[in-house]
């Protein structure tokens, strides 16, 4: 389904900025992308978690914003704190540290449940994270295979009869196109997926809100500078892969053990992913003669950064 997008409850409030930043291996948050180093072993984890100090004036939107990670993240890495007036001087955890996808390490992979986009290039032994906006319950994203069809610089806007509808009962009539330009809310860049009728885009935006979130009608929207970098990069036929996991697991090398759980999305059927400790950590601490009780801990706190349940 092409995209079309709600406006969050939140202001964007502008504020000076004090940075705080452990960054060991990690790239500057002014950067066009996180870029991480991938791991020459078994292991899953990259990145470092950043610190921030709040200055008076600051939201969570325009930290997320400044740090290039998702609003919802951010959130969940900070429970209890309040998103349009976090309290001065408080520091907050920047959640730029992940447990990579179990899938291969190739193209394209989104995880719906954590709305991050990862960008493999292992002939560099690169890869680099993103946060996204995806699908609204109504409009999920469907988890799929496939490849980039298309690459559009400019886009047009060719809303469906049910997008226009909808805009129709809010007193707005959309055109049958939307050219190229500032009203385009592709933004500048889209790169089609070959899934379905081809409906499914990943897109800019010409808006300054919604990454992160569940905003769109079913399309992958990432933001400007973001999207701009990885157009550059992909070539038509590129893998793109879309899963929804929202528990993910490391067993690393040295035989430390990682978690990270993401709250499960609520899909248009009322559905979600179960969350249970994975069958393959339980058959590992259960060979290891261990307790599930931290991991369960961790999938119930679900602040989505990897936590150590087992040390070497």
């Amino acid at each position: 389904m092409p995209c079309e997008f709600k406006r969050p409850i939140f202001n964007n409030i502008k504020g000076r900025l004090k940075v705080l930043t452990l960054a060991l291996g990690l790239c500057s948050s002014h950067l066009l992308a996180a870029t991480f180093p991938l791991p020459t072993d078994e292991s899953r984890v990259v990145g470092r978690i950043q610190l921030h100090e709040v200055v008076k004036g600051e939201t969570l939107a325009e930290i997320a914003k400044k740090y290039d990670v998702g609003f919802l993240s951010l959130m969940a890495a900070n429970k209890g704190i309040d998103p349009f007036l976090p309290n001065e001087g408080y520091v907050l955890s920047i959640p730029t540290r992940f447990i990579l996808p179990n899938t291969l390490r190739e193209g394209i992979v989104i995880n719906l449940a954590e709305l991050r986009l990862y960008y493999f290039e292992p002939e560099k032994n690169q890869v680099h994270v993103f946060p996204v906006g995806i699908g609204r319950v109504g409009r999920d994203t469907p988890e799929m295979t496939t490849k980039i069809s298309q690459k559009r610089p400019n886009p047009t806007w060719t809303p469906p009869k049910s997008i226009r509808a909808e805009y129709l009962e809010k007193g707005i009539e959309l055109p049958p196109v939307v050219p190229a330009g500032p009203e385009n809310p592709l933004g500048q860049y889209a790169l089609r997926l070959a899934y379905g009728a081809g409906d499914y885009l990943i897109h800019g935006t010409n808006k300054d809100f919604g990454i992160g979130l569940r905003v769109s009608s079913g399309c992958i929207r990432m933001e400007p500078k973001d999207i701009e970098w990885l157009f550059e990069k992909v070539h038509k036929g590129e893998k793109v892969t879309i899963i929804n996991e929202p528990i993910k697991i490391a067993l690393e090398p040295d035989r430390s053990v990682f978690i990270e759980a993401h709250e499960p999305l609520t899909r248009s059927d009322g559905s979600q992913k179960a969350l249970n400790v994975p069958v393959e950590l339980e058959w590992w601490l259960q060979d290891a003669q261990l307790s599930d009780s931290k991991a369960k801990a961790v999938i119930f706190a679900q602040n989505g950064v990897p936590v150590e349940i087992v040390s070497p």
